[in-house]
């Protein structure tokens, strides 16, 4: 009933309609009640009397009855499903806004399919228990309270005797709509399962096929199919059961309803119209109570994909503005790392005891082995992650004590895995800076050696790149997200193993652009090849968290350290010639 309360509280700001509807569905409502007392008539004033005039009205009234019932059925439908459909809209654009602003662990620790899974599959199952469920089980309710009181006044007794079975339907009810809850949640999380394969099979469709895996992610695509299976079987098992209890149990009290009122008709103390009107009441008593059984079980069912939904919703992410931070003025673009340490896990440090400045204008590379913490130390500046224990300062100021967006929006990186959008070239690149005008687009693409080739392209600028950039090459791909990065002029820039996927050819289109990007901007630099980091100001090496040299290229070199050694490893300086600095 919680989940449910929560859920109508999305319902609020379309009450008026609402009303409209509950209206509509109690006035539909009572022409259904009406009918059997118009054949009670029939029976009782028509027939035994042969009362013409009686028949000529009653057969006006139910063409009437219908035909309103007919206008009050399409306000109910139509109004609840507007209602229905808004609800649902709000709370697909309330999940997806809390989604976006949920931190980086988040989205680290769970699948994606699962994720996806939230949007589509648990707040579609929610669709179904906004509107089509609550329309049905309102009418019905209005049904059975309405037949009920129609019962009583044609005879109290039978009444009381029709309500011997309602107990052991209500604890049915009850009992069976615990279970279906429960498989409700199993489906759901079948379904999000079966949305993670998919989302990991069309991704990695390349690997599949150079790997001939066609065959094994079939098979376990099938295994996460027959999963699903499994649960939609088990919640039809309970519905197929519970249907048919409820009817049975119905059935035992239209069976004491016949043979009483059937004495009672017999004995004088009731007409045969009202036993027939009787009957129909019961009828309509028996229908409501076994389609509210079938909508409490789809209701519970929904409840599960509500309880996913709300879960999400109730995250708060950790990583956000802390109380009165302020908004981060323009920066010369100092950076400090004071006394940070890092763990993504307890007892796993990441980073231990790092101190470390950066002089506006400065280009700081950080190189070494795989897994020596490069990248944490990317991921920091922005507050992806906060430190374990120490600060990083901006200019002097705790990047702690200011807002995130501020922040963000003075930092660009480049990544070594490009992201870009489904659309066209200007809008991935505009996404830089959304207010840009389109010289700027243009010029941006001019300095990051991208528009020759862009002019090359069927539409320009205008043409579309695919999912992820698909049309495009490595390299291409890579001059779009640096010329996203120019447009948006970052004060600090985050370059992680920009060009370590390309081409000697892309590579070098791509490191000319990064070195007109970098100019006048605080620019950290994560490399393995360390021939693109020979010319930085400071390189940082890192060894298992922590700082274990620093100094310029040449400076290293002569000290015969961790990174010299890499820098043989590298270029074999015992049986070549180095790379000569340009």
């Amino acid at each position: 009933m919680n989940l449910y309360l929560r859920l109508l509280k999305y319902v609020r700001p379309y009450m008026v309609r609402v009303v409209v509807a509950v209206v509509c569905i109690i006035l539909a409502a009572a022409a259904n009640l009406y009918v059997p007392w118009i054949i009670k008539d029939v029976i009782d004033d028509v027939l035994t009397a042969k009362d013409m005039t009686m028949l000529n009205f009653i057969a006006g009234g139910i063409i009437a009855v219908f035909l309103l019932r007919g206008i009050f059925f399409y306000g109910q439908t139509y109004l609840m499903a507007f209602v229905g459909q808004r609800v649902i809209i709000d709370i697909r654009e309330a999940l997806y806004r809390h989604l976006q602003r949920l931190s980086m662990s988040y989205f680290e620790t769970r699948r994606t399919g699962a994720i996806m899974s939230y949007i589509t599959n648990d707040v579609a199952a929610l669709q179904s228990a906004l509107v089509e469920s609550v329309i049905e089980m309102f009418t019905e309710s209005v049904v059975l309270v309405g037949s009920i009181i129609a019962m009583f006044v044609l005879h109290w007794k039978l009444s009381l005797l029709t309500f011997i079975t309602l107990p052991l339907v209500f604890q049915a009810i009850n009992v069976f709509g615990k279970k279906l809850r429960l498989a409700g949640a199993v489906m759901q999380e079948r379904a999000a399962d079966i949305t993670s394969v998919l989302q990991e099979t069309v991704l990695a469709v390349r690997v599949i096929k150079s790997f001939v895996r066609e065959d094994y992610e079939i098979e376990r695509f099938g295994r996460e199919n027959y999963q699903n299976f499994r649960a939609q079987m088990k919640s039809s098992q309970l519905m197929a059961t519970l249907t048919p209890l409820i009817e049975f149990l119905a059935a035992i009290g239209v069976t004491v309803i016949i043979w009483y009122g059937g004495h009672e008709v017999i004995g004088g103390n009731l007409t045969t119209g009202a036993l027939m009107a009787f009957l129909i009441y019961v009828v309509n008593l028996s229908n409501p109570i076994k389609r509210l059984s079938r909508v409490y079980g789809n209701i519970q069912k929904a409840l599960a994909a509500a309880q996913r939904v709300f879960e999400v919703l109730d995250t708060e992410p950790d990583i956000k503005d802390e109380p009165g931070a302020a908004e981060l003025p323009a920066i010369n673009g100092e950076v400090a790392f004071h006394n940070v340490s890092f763990e993504y896990k307890p007892g796993e440090p990441a980073l231990v005891d790092i101190s470390l400045t950066a002089r506006p204008g400065q280009v700081v590379a950080i190189v070494g082995p795989s897994g020596a913490g490069k990248t944490t130390i990317a991921n920091l500046i922005p507050r992806f992650y906060d430190p374990s224990s120490g600060y990083i300062a901006i200019d002097g100021i705790d990047i702690k004590t200011i807002t995130l967006a501020s922040l963000r929006r003075q930092i660009g990186i480049v990544p070594q895995e490009t992201m870009l959008f489904n659309g066209t070239v200007y809008e991935n690149i505009l996404y830089g800076d959304l207010d840009a005008p389109r010289e700027a687009v243009i010029a941006a693409a001019k300095a990051a050696n991208a528009d020759t080739f862009i002019m090359e392209m069927p539409q320009g600028y205008e043409t579309q790149i695919g999912e992820r950039g698909a049309k495009l090459s490595g390299g291409q791909r890579q001059r779009i997200a640096i010329a996203r990065a120019i447009l948006k002029n970052p004060r600090v820039l985050i370059l992680d193993e920009a060009t370590s996927a390309l081409d000697t050819e892309s590579e070098s289109l791509v490191q000319e652009a990064l070195d007109k990007l970098m100019v006048g901007r605080t620019s950290f630099v994560i490399a393995h090849r360390l021939s693109t980091v020979q010319r930085a100001d400071v390189i940082i090496v890192m060894e298992r968290g922590r700082i274990v040299e620093q100094g310029s290229h040449a400076a290293l070199i002569n000290t015969g350290g961790l990174y010299s050694k890499l820098y043989q490893v590298q270029f074999d300086l015992r049986t070549e010639e180095p790379p000569k600095e340009v």
